[in-house]
């Protein structure tokens, strides 16, 4: 029905039923007093004797069949012919005000569509009936998960693409029998303030130890699977029976980022959720023709869904090298495409293309069991949709060829790199330029750190253990007297309280032993706390030096990075990048 005709049919649109709050800027689902009710069933049966159960858990394993459904999901209401149409609640014949604050908070209940539009496609739906809960299949996390992301802290989610070959059409690309490797995986990291992103893809040919699993059978009981050393990466999914929560320890063992959830899909995903959203712009700087793929684009600009979405993602043979790690960056290039065209159109304020985008994320998720739910991925949604995407970065695991190989095939971790970029996410340093925070840490920074430093024999300093492992206290005072000549050093025991984050404290007459100190032990600015001086074991006044739960041994500098290492390759998501 076109807009001409909207109301004047024997059908109401469901679009209609959309109706604005003037009050809090937002859309809510609004029924005529004389309207029949929805006829969408719902997942939940009356709490009764007489109920029926459940046909299957909230667990599922991936790969495992549901009967679709048939025609639209929500048949709208009708009224008889004839019938004169009641005014909606709030309407009062007229279209609303625009306010100033729409689209502002239209992102804001939308969430993760401004992020990733699997999230997106599940949390810009939080209000919606009941029946997408249905939609979203989970599988236990088996304790490789934080336990759920937290509002007040850091964000990290696994995001996995599988090569499975499930669904109509699929079975024709490549090795239609995988068992579903992770194929395509990304890191999604979002700062504790929301400023900024990054998004670190994992090549599927990095060599890496997965560790051992235990994994929940179908059955519900727990298997161990035993661990293998020096493999591909994408063997940490699908292999011997390894499912997601498998991948999620191997990424933990090899960034030292324990991730809070995990997402997965399959070929699925990115055909039906390009074309909930009417396709994506894509830049090609070439013309392009890989028989593998089965993608053919001439340069320039082209708008892809569907099948032609799923080829451009898959493509490897045509751009770049001709390698995994070309295909990265074209899929990095395709996701920033996608979240433009969500934040650029009319997709968040039209109810029925958030209808049809709901139901296809829904549909292509399978999550872990601490995210199982509207609620927490709206909740998720709300969080990711805070971030702008210009500060969201994508990049790549630094990576080297395998030098153990003739015929190069598999790549190993880059060691003069790749130890920073894992230290930026672990210590929540972005990698855009975010001004607020730089110019705050720089101020720290040139305040506490710029100055004269005192001799190390002039240092005064007490030693606490405030979290780290047992030890570290007289560790580090070993390390001070004999290796770097701090001899009115002092161990001190333990804290009174444990610390997240190593400090030292020191009066203001102090200033320049405590330059001389952070120096020794690697300590940003941030870490140095102007106070008051306390007394050693000799009556002398001495500092205060508090290891924290970060610190990693003696003689390992606390100091994050403060930007990305040279050469390591990165975009953000606001910019249009044409493959090559």
């Amino acid at each position: 029905m076109d807009a001409q005709g909207r109301g004047r049919a024997d059908d109401i649109d469901p679009a209609d039923q959309w109706v604005l709050n003037p009050n809090t800027g937002e859309y809510e689902l609004r029924l005529g007093p004389s309207a029949p009710q929805s006829g969408v069933p719902s997942p939940r049966k009356p709490r009764s004797s007489e109920a029926a159960p459940r046909a299957r858990t909230r667990t599922e394993a991936p790969g495992r069949s549901r009967p679709e459904t048939p025609g639209r999901a929500v048949p709208p209401p009708r009224r008889r012919r004839g019938a004169p149409e009641e005014p909606l609640p709030g309407r009062r014949g007229r279209r609303p005000a625009k306010k100033a604050s729409k689209s502002k908070k239209v992102l804001l209940w939308t969430g993760g569509a401004m992020a990733f539009v699997l999230v997106a496609g599940a949390g810009a739906a939080y209000f919606y009936i009941e029946h997408l809960n249905d939609n979203i299949a989970s599988v236990s996390d088996d304790g490789a998960s934080t336990g759920g992301f937290s509002k007040d802290k850091a964000i990290n989610i696994l995001l996995i693409g599988t090569d499975k070959r499930t669904g109509k059409g699929n079975g024709s690309y490549g090795d239609a029998g995988s068992v579903g490797h992770a194929d395509t995986t990304i890191l999604l990291h979002v700062s504790k303030d929301r400023s900024n992103a990054t998004a670190l893809s994992i090549p599927r040919d990095l060599i890496v130890d997965v560790p051992d699993c235990p994994t929940t059978q179908e059955d519900g009981t727990q298997k161990i699977i035993p661990g293998t050393q020096q493999v591909r990466f994408n063997t940490s999914l699908g292999q011997d029976g390894r499912t997601p929560s498998c991948t999620a320890r191997t990424v933990t063992e090899l960034t030292g980022v324990k991730p809070d959830n995990f997402m997965v899909a399959d070929f699925n995903a990115v055909k039906t959720l390009t074309s909930a959203v009417g396709g994506v712009e894509v830049c090609v700087g070439k013309d392009l023709d890989d028989p593998d793929s089965h993608l053919k684009l001439s340069k320039g600009m082209h708008t892809i869904e569907g099948e032609q979405a799923l080829a451009f993602v898959r493509t490897r043979h045509a751009v770049g090298f001709g390698g995994d790690l070309s295909r990265i960056g074209l899929q990095q290039q395709f996701l920033s495409a996608l979240m433009r065209k969500l934040k650029s159109n009319d997709t968040l304020t039209s109810p029925s293309k958030m209808l049809d985008l709901a139901e296809a994320g829904t549909k292509a998720l399978t999550v872990d069991s601490q995210l199982d739910s509207i609620g927490k991925l709206k909740d998720l949604g709300l969080e990711l949709g805070k971030l702008n995407t210009k500060n969201l970065t994508f990049t790549t695991v630094p990576v080297i060829d395998n030098p153990t190989e003739k015929v190069k095939a598999t790549v190993v971790l880059n060691e003069s790199t790749a130890p920073q970029v894992f230290d930026m996410i672990r210590n929540d340093v972005s990698f855009t330029a975010v001004k607020e925070r730089k110019k705050k840490e720089a101020a720290a920074v040139a305040a506490r750190l710029k100055g004269t430093k005192a001799p190390a024999s002039e240092v005064r300093v007490r030693i606490l253990n405030g979290g780290a492992v047992a030890g570290s206290a007289q560790e580090t005072l070993s390390w001070l007297q004999n290796e770097e000549g701090v001899t009115k050093s002092e161990n001190a025991g333990n804290a009174p309280a444990p610390l997240a984050k190593t400090t030292l404290e020191y009066a203001p007459d102090q200033a320049d032993q405590a330059r001389r100190l952070a120096d020794l032990m690697g300590l940003s600015g941030s870490a140095m706390k102007p106070g008051e001086s306390v007394t050693n074991d000799q009556g002398l006044p001495a500092m205060t030096l508090t290891l924290g739960k970060d610190f990693e041994g003696a003689g390992v500098s606390l100091t994050a990075p403060a930007k990305a290492p040279e050469g390591v390759q990165k975009s953000t998501a606001d910019k249009v990048e044409c493959a090559k």
